[in-house]
Protein backbone atom coordinates (compact mmCIF):
# COMPACT_ATOMS: atom_id res chain seq x y z
CA UNK A 1 0.00 0.00 0.00
CA UNK A 2 1.23 3.44 -0.53
CA UNK A 3 2.35 5.90 2.05
CA UNK A 4 -0.76 8.17 0.44
CA UNK A 5 -3.23 5.25 0.17
CA UNK A 6 -2.54 4.04 4.12
CA UNK A 7 -2.95 7.77 5.24
CA UNK A 8 -6.10 8.35 3.73
CA UNK A 9 -7.22 4.67 4.81
CA UNK A 10 -6.71 6.11 8.48
CA UNK A 11 -8.40 9.21 8.73
CA UNK A 12 -11.50 7.48 6.76
CA UNK A 13 -14.02 7.46 10.21
CA UNK A 14 -16.37 6.09 8.59
CA UNK A 15 -18.81 3.43 7.54
CA UNK A 16 -16.10 1.17 5.30
CA UNK A 17 -14.96 -2.57 5.08
CA UNK A 18 -11.18 -3.37 6.17
CA UNK A 19 -9.10 -6.13 5.38
CA UNK A 20 -5.57 -7.00 7.58
CA UNK A 21 -3.49 -9.22 7.41
CA UNK A 22 -0.61 -10.85 10.26
CA UNK A 23 1.56 -13.83 10.14
CA UNK A 24 1.13 -17.10 12.61
CA UNK A 25 4.24 -17.89 14.75
CA UNK A 26 5.16 -21.48 13.70
CA UNK A 27 3.30 -24.00 15.75
CA UNK A 28 0.84 -21.83 16.90
CA UNK A 29 -1.77 -23.35 14.15
CA UNK A 30 -3.71 -25.50 16.48
CA UNK A 31 -3.62 -23.05 19.25
CA UNK A 32 -5.60 -20.45 17.36
CA UNK A 33 -8.11 -22.57 15.68
CA UNK A 34 -8.99 -23.65 19.11
CA UNK A 35 -9.22 -20.55 20.75
CA UNK A 36 -10.95 -19.01 18.06
CA UNK A 37 -13.32 -22.10 18.19
CA UNK A 38 -13.86 -20.41 21.79
CA UNK A 39 -13.93 -16.64 21.77
CA UNK A 40 -14.90 -14.81 25.34
CA UNK A 41 -18.14 -13.93 25.55
CA UNK A 42 -17.14 -10.49 26.75
CA UNK A 43 -14.99 -10.09 23.58
CA UNK A 44 -17.77 -10.67 20.94
CA UNK A 45 -20.00 -7.78 22.91
CA UNK A 46 -16.93 -5.69 22.69
CA UNK A 47 -16.37 -6.82 19.28
CA UNK A 48 -20.57 -5.55 17.82
CA UNK A 49 -20.17 -2.64 20.49
CA UNK A 50 -17.53 -1.27 18.36
CA UNK A 51 -19.65 -1.69 15.26
CA UNK A 52 -17.84 -3.99 13.90
CA UNK A 53 -19.73 -7.03 11.16
CA UNK A 54 -19.16 -9.88 8.91
CA UNK A 55 -15.62 -10.12 10.48
CA UNK A 56 -14.11 -13.23 9.78
CA UNK A 57 -10.62 -14.56 9.97
CA UNK A 58 -9.33 -16.74 7.26
CA UNK A 59 -6.20 -18.96 6.96
CA UNK A 60 -3.71 -19.24 4.09
CA UNK A 61 -1.54 -22.12 5.50
CA UNK A 62 1.79 -22.34 4.08
CA UNK A 63 3.15 -24.50 0.82
CA UNK A 64 3.80 -28.02 2.00
CA UNK A 65 7.28 -28.70 2.40
CA UNK A 66 9.55 -29.92 -0.53
CA UNK A 67 12.66 -29.96 -1.36
CA UNK A 68 12.47 -26.92 -3.83
CA UNK A 69 10.62 -24.20 -1.33
CA UNK A 70 11.74 -22.77 1.10
CA UNK A 71 9.40 -22.36 4.64
CA UNK A 72 6.72 -19.79 4.13
CA UNK A 73 4.99 -18.41 7.15
CA UNK A 74 0.80 -18.74 7.64
CA UNK A 75 -0.72 -16.05 6.76
CA UNK A 76 -3.60 -14.60 8.96
CA UNK A 77 -6.56 -12.54 6.98
CA UNK A 78 -9.10 -10.59 8.69
CA UNK A 79 -12.08 -9.26 7.26
CA UNK A 80 -14.86 -7.15 8.47
CA UNK A 81 -17.42 -4.32 8.07
CA UNK A 82 -16.83 -0.88 10.19
CA UNK A 83 -20.92 0.58 10.63
CA UNK A 84 -19.83 3.22 12.82
CA UNK A 85 -18.90 7.09 12.86
CA UNK A 86 -15.60 7.32 14.32
CA UNK A 87 -13.71 4.37 13.90
CA UNK A 88 -10.71 5.81 15.96
CA UNK A 89 -12.97 6.30 19.17
CA UNK A 90 -14.63 2.84 18.52
CA UNK A 91 -11.21 1.36 18.64
CA UNK A 92 -9.90 3.30 21.82
CA UNK A 93 -12.79 1.67 23.27
CA UNK A 94 -12.34 -2.02 21.95
CA UNK A 95 -8.63 -1.53 23.55
CA UNK A 96 -9.76 -0.13 26.93
CA UNK A 97 -11.73 -3.31 27.49
CA UNK A 98 -9.93 -5.34 29.65
CA UNK A 99 -11.27 -8.60 28.26
CA UNK A 100 -10.08 -7.60 24.91
CA UNK A 101 -6.74 -6.78 26.69
CA UNK A 102 -6.04 -10.18 28.31
CA UNK A 103 -7.62 -11.77 24.46
CA UNK A 104 -5.06 -9.69 22.64
CA UNK A 105 -1.96 -10.66 24.89
CA UNK A 106 -3.25 -14.41 24.22
CA UNK A 107 -3.61 -13.80 20.19
CA UNK A 108 -0.75 -11.72 19.83
CA UNK A 109 1.83 -14.44 21.71
CA UNK A 110 0.61 -16.31 18.76
CA UNK A 111 1.20 -14.06 15.59
CA UNK A 112 4.00 -12.15 13.92
CA UNK A 113 3.39 -8.26 12.98
CA UNK A 114 4.31 -7.36 9.32
CA UNK A 115 3.74 -3.94 10.74
CA UNK A 116 7.70 -2.35 11.45
CA UNK A 117 8.25 -1.65 14.81
CA UNK A 118 5.32 -3.13 16.25
CA UNK A 119 5.19 -3.98 19.58
CA UNK A 120 1.65 -5.29 20.29
CA UNK A 121 -2.13 -4.98 19.69
CA UNK A 122 -2.11 -2.15 22.15
CA UNK A 123 0.97 -0.63 20.37
CA UNK A 124 0.52 2.96 18.93
CA UNK A 125 2.21 1.19 15.57
CA UNK A 126 -0.75 -1.09 15.31
CA UNK A 127 -0.32 -4.87 15.22
CA UNK A 128 -2.42 -6.40 11.82
CA UNK A 129 -1.03 -5.07 8.39
CA UNK A 130 -3.66 -3.11 6.82
CA UNK A 131 -4.72 -4.26 2.95
CA UNK A 132 -5.08 -2.59 0.24
CA UNK A 133 -8.87 -2.87 -1.46
CA UNK A 134 -8.10 -3.12 -5.61
CA UNK A 135 -11.94 -4.55 -6.63
CA UNK A 136 -14.86 -4.72 -4.65
CA UNK A 137 -18.36 -5.77 -6.13
CA UNK A 138 -21.68 -5.26 -4.34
Amino acid sequence: MTTAALAAQEQQQGPRRIAQYIYLQPGSEAAYRECHAKVWPKVLEQIKDSNIEDYSINIIPSPSPSSTTTHHPIILVATFKYTGTSYSADMARMAANETVQEWWNMTDAMQVSPVEGATGSMGEKGWWGQCEEVFRLE
